[in-house]
């Protein structure tokens, strides 16, 4: 357990205050308590070590099929600050960060073939699931609870809890069933709006009174304290370095490996790393000043292993092989031979130092650029 509580500064119990005031709908209105954490009832995680957030159940509001205007149009959005890009079919949204920062969750897509948008502000975190169309209600919203600081999610099919961090059901009808993942891409909006101008950006038009334009949680971002306990604590980077890990595993198995690249790592031009992690061929690529990274499998479904080389000034396309392909930032393959093929996705996002490491310890660094 973690050797001593992290403090929590008062200037965020403050903002934490009036965020709840905020998220639960003002004076008046009674909290709707998180699920119950209770030992009779079976959890993959440590009981112990969930937390409740303060908002309770849904005081945080998910968002459904929310509105959207053209990245050509829209003003609301400043070209440095971060947002998350998800390419699902044919179309590209992006998913500004200083509204993410307030509904954490976004319920999208087609009837027929929804998928789920999650982004935790304590941990830095963005996920992308396929949602069951075939259920009642395959939307998700927010649970109140934290692990590791990190959003815990529930369906409303079953009311199972999710761990976004872990990918995985951790409590509830559905414990231990695994989400199918979505590519995603988080970077400055200029960034993604530069790859795929044609993308469709979310807009404030929400439904909900929120001040969009101020990030609640104070300097949360850049000092290094911690809002909640966490399991295990790593002072080898900044606790807010941001890096995009990989694991192997399932998240929760004890043999679990893992590994972490900073995302201030990777220069001011595009880098790719030819990687070998476990017995997987991965290619790692990123660019600090655009303030992205994204890791594919470099295997192929014929066996081929290709060996990449970064592309500067060209996005969406970022890498080349040895075949003579083009590859975009959502790893298809544009030119070349295999010209749309897709490299396969990994199990690996991007997340604040000190998250992914209280849920992966012992994490290797591959910058290892100490204290950063």
């Amino acid at each position: 357990m973690y050797a001593h509580r992290t403090r929590i500064r008062a200037d965020f119990l403050l903002v934490l205050i009036a965020i709840f005031a905020t998220a639960c709908g003002g004076g008046g209105g009674s909290r709707t308590p998180p699920p119950p954490v209770s030992n009779n009832v079976e959890w993959l995680i440590p009981i112990g070590n969930v937390f409740d957030g303060g908002p309770g159940k849904d005081g945080i509001p998910a968002l459904q099929s929310p509105d959207f205007e053209s990245a050509a149009t829209i003003l609301t959005v400043g070209s440095n600050e971060l947002a998350i890009a998800v390419k699902h079919g044919a179309t590209v949204k992006i998913y500004p960060h200083d509204i993410m920062d307030w509904h954490e969750i976004v319920n999208d897509g087609p009837a027929n073939d929804p998928y789920v948008l999650s982004y935790c502000p304590l941990t830095g975190s963005a996920m992308a699931w396929l949602a069951t169309p075939t259920d009642a209600d395959s939307s998700f919203g927010v649970s109140g609870l934290l692990y590791n600081s990190n959003l815990l999610l529930y369906d409303r099919q079953t009311d199972s809890i999710w761990s976004q961090m872990l990918e995985i059901s951790i409590s509830g009808f559905r414990i231990r069933e695994l989400p199918e993942r979505i590519q995603l891409l988080e970077g400055r909006y200029g960034t993604l709006r530069d790859m795929y101008p044609n993308a469709l950006v979310m807009t404030r038009n929400t439904g909900f009174n929120r001040n969009y334009q101020n990030y609640p949680y104070g300097d949360y971002r850049e000092n290094a304290s911690l809002l909640f306990p966490v399991t295990s604590v790593d002072q080898r980077l900044h606790p807010k370095t941001r890096v995009i890990g990989i694991r192997s595993g399932s998240g929760i198995d004890a043999d679990t490996v893992t590994k972490a690249y900073q995302l201030n790592g990777f220069g001011s031009t595009t880098l790719a790393i030819n990687d070998q992690f476990q017995d997987q061929s991965i290619v790692v690529v990123g660019n600090t000043a655009l303030d992205f990274a994204v890791i594919y499998d470099r295997e192929l479904a014929d066996g081929t292993i290709l060996t990449f080389t970064a592309i500067d000034n060209d996005l969406p396309n970022i890498l080349s092989d040895d075949e003579g392909n083009v590859w975009d930032a959502f790893g298809t393959a544009v030119t070349g031979p295999r010209a749309g093929e897709q490299l396969s996705i990994t199990r690996s996002y991007t997340a604040y130092w000190f998250a992914w490491v209280a849920h992966f310890p012992d994490t290797e660094i591959h910058f290892n650029l100490v204290g950063s």
